[in-house]
């Protein structure tokens, strides 16, 4: 037991996570629903990432902050924003180019049985003024990850410019030495549950399959294909953007494919961030970059939810028979880029998004009702372009940042 529990430690992550990625599906296959009862499996697994992401930001930034001078993070952040909303926008512009070539929905039309209440989307102006807390405790409770973030450059600010003074250097610097020692502490703590990973990801994958089965797929198998279509153009974008910047690509993918694979089964940008860190950490990226431009990008960075959005708006237009016109689509590009900003990377956000982009424009929510059946195939893969996505950033700003310095 000893020496299989040993092999098992020092076996690679993606290794363990492609074996768990086949257990699950076999397992799903087998049990068919009752593979909820592996359910707690799963739920421990996103509990756990929850459960580090708050130390893992804060501590993080505040050592980040400290690593590099005022300006430097200043360059780095407007880098940051520039490069995700320009982003955001482009995978817009692509899910309609791709949706509008394949025309996904013609032929289907709406029964009036489907049904969906728009539920409340706090929009773009309440996303900025969540930036900054009104209630330390309650941002980190409720993990509002913009409020975390702030805090961090706030005090990280602060022990950095109480360094600098004579009166305060010495006190400052102690201060700065058990937070770089919690942050090390925190990173030991991730080690150990990312051996956890691929026990949850074999246990949410069976739930999956063993809940939806095949069918649903055949439901609106040609919506969800136009999708990874979509998402498939938005990566080979990303691959040339890597290449660009000359990145090595197999050494960027083999560190990247753990957080995908781990997004794209939990659908979790948010939850998927304590792995993403890890995987820029690996690559070697400037921590004071990454520290906050991760946490960021999980939040307001959503490339495969833009996606998602144009290729849905797309879909319903051709369900009712009226489609989408050139001002039409204009439309679905401003409004999805800021939907797409302000939407939270959690399992389900996906439909909110896309019930506020259908409201905005004049699309039918019971188009969204429709959409619900394949929200977990959708969610997934567009997750995993959203996790990839903030790493393609990181790293791409991280190459100017060498250039500059």
């Amino acid at each position: 037991m000893k020496k299989l529990w040993h092999s098992y430690i020092h076996t690679s992550l993606i290794k363990k996570i492609t074996v768990a990625l086949i257990i699950g599906i076999v397992l799903g296959l087998i049990l068919g629903e009752q593979a909820s009862v592996l359910a707690p499996f799963g739920d421990l697994l996103l509990r756990l990432l929850q459960f580090i992401i708050v130390p893992l930001i804060l501590f993080t930034l505040i050592v980040g902050v400290n690593q590099t001078s005022i300006g430097n993070l200043g360059r780095m952040g407007g880098k940051v924003f520039i490069y995700y909303l320009a982003t955001s926008a482009l995978a817009i512009i692509v899910g309609t180019s791709v949706a509008s070539l394949f025309d996904p929905g013609t032929g289907l039309s709406l029964s009036g049985d489907e049904s969906f209440e728009v539920p409340d989307n706090p929009g773009v102006t309440q996303v900025l003024l969540n930036i900054v807390p009104n209630n330390i405790v309650t941002a980190f409770a409720e993990m509002n990850l913009l409020g975390i973030i702030f805090t961090a450059f706030a005090f990280g600010i602060g022990i950095a410019y109480m360094r600098s003074t004579e009166k305060f250097s010495e006190k400052a610097e102690k201060l700065y030495d058990i937070i770089d020692t919690l942050n090390e502490l925190t990173l030991t703590v991730m080690k150990g549950i990312l051996q956890y990973v691929p026990v949850g990801i074999a246990a949410i994958l069976a739930g999956i399959v063993g809940q939806e089965g095949v069918n649903t797929l055949q439901e609106l198998g040609g919506f969800i294909g136009v999708l990874y279509i979509a998402l498939l153009v938005q990566l080979v974008i990303y691959i040339g953007i890597l290449l660009i910047t000359k990145t090595n690509l197999g050494g960027f993918f083999k560190e990247a494919r753990t957080p995908m694979v781990t997004a794209f089964v939990t659908q979790s940008s948010s939850g998927t961030l304590p792995v993403t860190l890890n995987a820029a950490n690996q690559l070697k990226l400037n921590r004071s970059l990454y520290g906050f431009s991760l946490p960021l990008g999980a939040t307001i960075n959503m490339d495969g939810a833009a996606i998602r959005i144009a290729v849905s708006a797309v879909f319903a237009a051709n369900v009712i028979g009226d489609p989408l016109s050139f001002t039409g689509v204009l439309q679905v590009v401003i409004v999805g880029t800021l939907a797409s900003v302000g939407t939270a990377g959690v399992p389900g956000a996906g439909i909110i998004m896309i019930a506020t982009v259908f409201s905005q424009v004049g699309l039918p929510m019971e188009a969204v009702a429709l959409l619900t059946a394949v929200d977990v195939f959708v969610g997934m893969g567009a997750t995993a372009l959203n996790v990839t996505g903030d790493l393609v950033g990181t790293n791409v700003i991280n190459k100017t940042e060498k250039r500059t310095s």
